[in-house]
């Protein structure tokens, strides 16, 4: 659960860089999810999104924006790498199969 809950803030934190890799401009999403543009731009360099907000601005950027998609399974699988893995063996042991 906890890893779920890093992930959302990742995902969070790196708005402004999925923004910028979708090449669509802050007035256009603001409109998309019904903000206006300014409100937009100070949320977005505060960080201040509210879950819904995140919601709807994930669906516009990943909606038509292959490369959105791609740099966000870029970062997860980065992550993955970081993570510890274990055995077959550790893993049987762990679960006390024999």
């Amino acid at each position: 659960m906890l890893q779920a809950i890093a992930e959302y803030q990742k995902i969070k934190e790196s708005i402004p860089t999925l923004l910028d890799v979708s090449g669509y401009r802050n007035d256009f999403v603001a409109k998309k999810i019904g903000m206006r543009s300014t409100y937009f731009s100070v949320k977005k360099q505060r960080g201040t999104w509210t879950d819904k907000e995140v919601e709807n601005i994930l669906l516009v950027l990943t909606q038509h924006n292959e490369e959105v998609v791609d740099y966000i399974l870029l970062q997860q699988m980065r992550n993955a790498e970081k993570e510890e893995t274990l055995t077959l063996a550790e893993f049987k042991k762990e679960m006390e199969w024999k």
